[in-house]
C-alpha cells in the first residue's frame, strides 16, 4: 500500500496468534498536485492465522454489512446529508494469495465466494519474484480456473465504455495482477527506481516486464475508481439494502402484482405490529393468570400442610398435657397419703410420749 501511493503509511505490527480476526481501519487525506483524495485502508489482522479457520470470513463479512447498514441508515433519514456524509463502504478488495506456484487454499476459496455479493474482489498475487515467470503465468491460469469452476465471481473492468474498453480488456486477461512492493530506492543507470535488490539481481517494482504493480496501479487508480464506487453502490448495496428491507416486510408490489406505496406498506405492517403486541399481550395476561392460580395453589397446598402440622402439634400438645395433668393427679394423691400417714406417726409419736410421762408422774408419787 505504500508503494501503491507512494507515501507512509502507519505500519503496526500484529502477532500472529491472535485469537479471532480484528479488521483495523485507517483514513488518511492523501494530495497530489491538485487530486484530494480521502483514503481508508481496512487491514484484516491475524486473518488465516487461526487453529480453526471455519469462521475467518465472518468477521470480515460482518464488517462490510455494518457499513452498508450505516449508509442505509444515513439514507432513511427524514433530513438526510448525503452530500457531506463519510462513506465508509468498501469499495476494492485487494485479496493477496500466496504464491504458492500450486492452487489456491480452501479458505481463499471460501471467503472470496462469501465476498463477491459484498465487495469488488481483485485477486492480487503477493511476492511474485519469488516464483519464475513461467510458473507464474501457469499459476495464473490455475487461480482464474479455480475462481470460475467454483462460481467465484471477481470483479471484471468494465468494457462497455470505448474510452477503456480496449486497455480494459487487456488487463481482464492479465488477472490476477502478480505484484511486488517496496519503497527502497536503488540506482539504475542514471535514475533512481523502486525496486528490491538482491544478490542476483534487481526487480524494478514499476517495471512491467518484472511485474504487474502498474497495471494494478493505474486500473485501480487512473481508469476505474469511479467505475468501483458506482459497482458498490449500483451493485453491492443494492443487493444488501434489498435484502434488508425485505426483511423488514417491505414490498413494490402485492400478491396480485399491483404495486405497493410505502404508505401503504408503513400501514399493513403498522397493523401486523399491533396484532403481534396484542396477541404477545395476550398470551403474556394469560401467562400471568397462570402463573398466579399456580402460586395460590402453592400456597393453598402450603397452608394445608402448615395446617397438618398445627393439628398434629395440637394433638401432642394434649396428650403431653393429659400426661401431665395424670402425672400431677399421681403425685398430689401420693402427698396425700404421704401427709396421712406423716400425721398418724406424729398422732402415735405424741400418745407414745404422753404415754411415757403420764407413767413417770405415777412412779414419782410412789416414791
Amino acid at each position: 500500500m505504500d508503494t501503491l501511493f507512494n507515501t507512509n503509511f502507519e505500519n503496526f505490527e500484529s502477532s500472529h496468534f491472535e485469537p479471532k480476526v480484528k479488521l483495523r481501519a485507517q483514513t488518511y487525506d492523501l494530495q497530489e498536485s491538485n487530486v484530494r483524495l480521502k483514503l481508508t485502508i481496512v487491514n484484516t489482522v491475524g486473518f488465516g492465522d487461526q487453529m480453526n479457520k471455519q469462521e475467518s470470513y465472518q468477521h470480515v463479512v460482518d464488517y462490510i454489512d455494518t457499513q452498508f447498514e450505516s449508509y442505509l441508515q444515513e439514507e432513511l433519514k427524514i433530513k438526510r446529508s448525503l452530500h457531506n456524509y463519510h462513506d465508509s463502504r468498501i469499495h476494492a478488495c485487494l485479496y493477496f494469495i500466496a504464491p504458492s506456484g500450486h492452487s489456491l487454499k480452501s479458505l481463499d476459496l471460501v471467503t472470496m465466494k462469501k465476498l463477491d455479493s459484498k465487495v469488488n474482489i481483485i485477486p492480487v498475487i503477493a511476492k511474485a519474484d519469488t516464483i519464475s515467470k513461467s510458473e507464474l503465468h501457469k499459476f495464473k491460469i490455475k487461480i482464474m480456473s479455480e475462481l470460475v469452476s467454483n462460481g467465484v465471481q471477481i470483479y471484471q473492468f468494465p468494457v462497455d465504455d470505448e474510452t477503456v474498453s480496449k486497455i480494459n480488456t487487456a488487463m481482464n486477461g492479465h488477472l490476477p495482477f502478480a505484484v511486488v512492493g517496496s519503497t527502497e530506492e536503488v540506482k539504475i543507470g542514471n535514475k533512481m527506481v523502486k525496486a528490491r535488490q538482491y544478490p542476483w539481481g534487481v526487480v524494478q517494482v514499476e517495471n512491467e516486464n518484472h511485474c504487474d504493480f502498474v497495471k494494478l496501479r493505474e486500473m485501480l487508480i487512473c481508469v476505474n475508481m469511479e467505475d468501483l464506487r458506482e459497482q458498490t453502490h449500483t451493485r453491492h448495496y443494492e443487493l444488501y439494502r434489498r435484502c434488508k428491507l425485505e426483511e423488514m416486510g417491505f414490498k413494490d408490489t402485492n400478491p396480485e402484482s399491483k404495486p405497493v406505496s410505502l404508505q401503504e406498506t408503513y400501514e399493513a405492517k403498522r397493523q401486523e405490529f399491533l396484532g403481534e403486541l396484542q396477541r404477545r399481550e395476550e398470551e403474556m395476561r394469560q401467562m400471568f393468570v397462570q402463573r398466579v392460580k399456580e402460586k395460590e395453589m402453592e400456597l393453598k397446598e402450603a397452608e394445608r400442610e402448615l395446617q397438618g402440622k398445627f393439628e398434629q402439634l395440637k394433638r401432642l400438645h394434649q396428650d403431653e398435657k393429659s400426661k401431665l395433668d395424670e402425672k400431677r393427679r399421681t403425685l398430689e394423691d401420693e402427698i396425700n397419703t404421704f401427709n396421712k400417714k406423716k400425721a398418724a406417726a406424729e398422732l402415735l409419736q405424741g400418745q407414745s410420749f404422753n404415754s411415757n410421762t403420764n407413767a413417770k408422774k405415777d412412779k414419782d408419787r410412789k416414791k
